[in-house]
């Protein structure tokens, strides 16, 4: 008889601080559907990272949260084969976070690079930011060790906060015993799409997205609004298609066309209205099947709610059992005599 192979696990997600856009598709969506094809994946919405930087507009990140997870289900990601769950609906996240903020200093939490960052796209000094803001790396660690994740979908930009979650791992193992294992960051090519206005990356809290929810319409209007070459005023003027927001989305989702379209562009041969009426075209056959199945989706709450409960329970099972493991080692929880 062949001894079964477990597969290994990885916890990535998504903060419910807004809808998710073109970005997290080609960021980390597109990578996430061929995932869950070989790996036991958890797929969470952080809606608790999510109240580090809003937590003045709770219904905002509840609706966020809901939206999340439709937009989960309408991309194709599959209940049955992946765990996706809620944050918060797992109580054992926010013990744990307790537990290991006594493992790491202040100053260790205030050298995680994306922390500046994050400040800077918020415009918020650093001497104003949230505790919680401060921790939400230590916050990560949590969710990612609770779970006994191998891997961690990242990006370059992100890989310290992986040493952080391997640094706490390898700290709670010395003082308690061997309990967590060290996970490992998946780096990958991470597509990072423009805003819509030329900003570096596409950003919910920047206000320059397409969100995976937009309509038609919208997302004409979001292309009209894109930011193209300043120098080709006239259709005929020849073009740089490499500083244009445009041909940038046109590499992302319309590579078979993107070479003619380059050449075009710096020949003088193609304006940026018809250039902008095409790419408007191409996102909305990309978006137009998962809104389909949005509209579905959204008519059967029941069904809905049903599905959620089912990741929930199934990820409330995994850290109940890393809890309990945790609480005897660290000697807290009920007393017996």
């Amino acid at each position: 008889m062949e001894e079964k192979v477990l597969k290994k696990r990885i916890l990535t997600g998504d903060r419910a601080s807004g809808n998710l856009h073109l970005g997290h598709y080609v960021g980390s969506i597109v990578n996430r559907l061929k995932l869950q094809e070989i790996y036991d994946c958890y797929y969470m919405i952080a809606d608790l990272h999510a109240l580090t930087t809003h937590y003045e507009d709770p219904d905002a990140v509840r609706e966020s949260a809901k939206s999340i997870f439709v937009d989960y289900l309408s991309v194709g990601l599959d209940p049955f084969k992946s765990t996706l769950f809620i944050q918060s609906c797992v109580p054992e996240h926010s013990e744990l976070y307790l537990v290991f903020q006594m493992l790491v200093t202040i100053s260790r939490a205030q050298r995680i690079p994306t922390l500046k960052d994050k400040l800077e796209d918020l415009h918020i000094e650093e001497g104003l930011a949230s505790l919680g803001l401060l921790g939400y790396p230590v916050l990560q660690a949590a969710d990612i060790l609770l779970y006994k994740a191998d891997l961690v979908p990242v990006g370059e930009d992100q890989v310290s906060h992986i040493e952080l979650t391997r640094e706490i791992a390898r700290r709670f193992n010395y003082l308690y015993g061997q309990t967590f294992p060290e996970p490992e960051a998946m780096l990958s090519e991470v597509s990072r799409l423009p805003g819509i206005n030329g900003n570096k990356k596409m950003s919910k809290s920047l206000g320059n997205d397409i969100s995976l929810s937009a309509s038609r319409e919208e997302v004409q209007e979001k292309v009209k609004a894109m930011v193209t070459d300043p120098a080709k005023i006239r259709k005929d003027d020849p073009g740089h298609p490499e500083i244009c927001t445009v041909f940038a989305f046109h590499k992302a989702f319309n590579k078979e066309n993107a070479p003619y379209i380059e050449t075009a562009c710096k020949n003088g041969r193609l304006g940026c209205v018809a250039d902008k009426e095409n790419l408007a075209s191409v996102l909305n056959d990309l978006l137009e099947p998962i809104r389909t199945r949005r509209a579905e989706l959204l008519r059967k709450p029941d069904y809905l709610r049903e599905l959620l409960e089912l990741g929930n329970e199934k990820a409330r099972k995994v850290a109940s059992a890393t809890m309990a493991e945790v609480r005897e080692k660290v000697r807290i929880g009920p007393l017996s005599f």
